[in-house]
C-alpha cells in the first residue's frame, strides 16, 4: 500500500550514466537503462540516501511522495539475484565487475597496477601458441579509461598528467603502453562521434575537481580529430583550470607528427 515518504529521485537532465550511485547504493535499486540512472522498484528504495554522495552532477536528490513501502526481504532477493551479499558494503573501488541489470559493468572506478616487465622473448622456433604465453606488458594504472565514465573524484586524477586521446589515436599507435601510459592517467573519446558538449561539461568537472598537474591531447592527424583540443579549451574556460596543455598529432601509420603547447594554455 503506498504511502507518503522518502525517496529518490534522478533529474535525467543532469544525469551523466557514470554509474557512481549504483555503486554506493547497498539495496541495489538502481540501474542503468539507456545510459541514465533509473530506480528499478520503489520497494527497493529505504530513502535514506547513500546514492547522493558520489553523484558528480547532483542528479540524485531525495523527495517526499507517494511511494510503495520498502521491502527488506524483496531487497535481500534482488541482491542474491545480482549475486551480491545482502547488505554488503558498497566499495568504491571493486576488483571485479559490478553486476548490475541493464547496466554496464565498466562503470566501477578502481587503480591498476601495471605490469612488471615481460619475460625475454620466445625463440623465433616458437609456435603461435608460445608466443600467446610473453605478452606486452600493461602500463595501463586505472579503470575506467572513457572520459564520459571518470569521476571527478577519482583518486587516480588527484595530482595526475592526464592523456586525453583520441580513439582511433588508441589503434594506430604501435608503442602506446610503453612510450605513453607509464605513471599517467588516461581518457578515451572521439569529438566526431561522441556528443562534444557532453564532452565539454565531463571535461569541465575533471578539470574543477580532478586537481590534474597537466593534460595532453593526443589525436589524429585527420581534421576532424582536433576537435579535442576545442573541447579542452571550452572545459578550460567552464572550469577556471589553469595547467599546461599540450597536443601531439598521429599519423594514420602511427608515427608522432608533431608535438607542441598549446597558446591558450598555461604552458603556451
Amino acid at each position: 500500500m503506498p504511502n507518503t515518504r522518502d525517496i529518490i529521485h534522478i533529474d535525467e537532465e543532469l544525469c551523466n550514466g557514470c554509474g557512481q550511485c549504483i555503486l554506493d547504493c547497498a539495496e541495489g535499486a538502481l540501474q542503468l537503462v539507456d545510459g541514465k540512472a533509473r530506480l528499478g522498484g520503489e520497494i527497493y528504495c529505504d530513502g535514506l540516501g547513500a546514492c547522493l554522495q558520489g553523484c558528480p552532477t547532483g542528479a540524485l536528490t531525495i523527495e517526499k511522495r507517494e511511494a510503495a513501502e520498502f521491502d527488506e526481504q524483496a531487497v535481500e532477493e534482488l541482491l542474491s539475484s545480482q549475486g551480491k551479499a545482502p547488505h554488503a558494503e558498497p566499495a568504491a573501488a571493486p576488483a571485479q565487475p559490478f553486476p548490475v541489470a541493464g547496466g554496464c559493468p565498466g562503470h566501477a572506478a578502481m587503480s591498476l597496477s601495471p605490469s612488471a616487465p615481460a619475460p625475454a622473448p620466445a625463440p623465433a622456433s616458437a609456435s603461435a601458441s608460445d608466443e600467446d604465453d610473453w605478452p606486452t606488458p600493461s602500463q595501463l594504472g586505472h579503470w575506467p579509461i572513457k572520459l564520459q565514465l571518470l569521476s571527478p573524484q577519482a583518486p587516480f586524477l588527484k595530482g595526475a598528467d592526464l592523456i586525453l586521446l583520441a580513439d582511433c589515436a588508441a589503434a594506430s599507435l604501435p608503442d602506446l603502453h610503453r612510450r605513453f601510459l607509464p605513471g599517467r592517467a588516461i581518457a578515451l573519446a572521439c569529438p566526431k562521434l561522441d556528443n562534444a558538449q557532453a564532452h565539454i561539461d565531463k571535461l569541465a568537472q575533471l578539470l574543477a575537481g580532478g586537481g590534474m598537474r597537466s593534460l595532453t591531447i593526443v589525436h589524429m592527424e585527420v581534421p576532424c580529430c582536433s576537435g579535442l583540443n576545442h573541447i579542452v579549451e571550452q572545459a578550460m574556460q567552464r572550469s577556471g583550470a589553469k595547467l599546461p596543455v599540450g597536443e601531439m598529432v598521429i599519423s594514420r601509420t602511427g608515427t608522432v607528427l608533431g608535438k607542441r603547447n598549446l597558446p591558450w594554455s598555461l604552458a603556451a
